[in-house]
């Protein structure tokens, strides 16, 4: 079921990649350590990656929009494995899951095509 129209999925990527940027700061892990760099790299690369995207709020169209969406999903699961894998569960992890989570469920419930309408003449 895709109840996400690919526009909605675009501005969730653009806020949601500001949030992981500022999250370090906006719920206090700006420690230095790979607490606070795992989203903020993350969250430029969603950016870069949207932009590239051959959707409505993309500015060039290199990607497709499937292979962005499997993007997502991984970038979902890193994200919420990251605690673990990087060893600051002892520090925090409910931003990571959270937001990786959220990319996971929005990914899935985006189509993987657009709906463009043609341009009227």
């Amino acid at each position: 079921m895709h109840v996400i129209p690919t526009r909605i999925h675009g501005m969730l990527d653009y806020i949601v990649a500001l949030l992981l940027i500022l999250a370090p700061w906006l719920f206090g892990f700006a420690d230095n350590g790979p607490a606070q760099w795992v989203p903020v790299t993350l969250g430029v690369a969603i950016i870069v990656y949207s932009l590239l995207t051959d959707y409505e709020l993309g500015a060039v169209s290199a990607i497709p929009l499937g292979a962005h969406l499997g993007i997502d999903v991984l970038a979902g699961i890193f994200l919420t494995m990251s605690p673990w894998l990087f060893g600051f569960d002892g520090l925090i992890t409910w931003p990571h899951v959270a937001f990786g989570l959220l990319a996971i469920v929005v990914a899935t419930l985006t189509p993987s095509r657009t709906y463009r309408l043609a341009a009227r003449m």
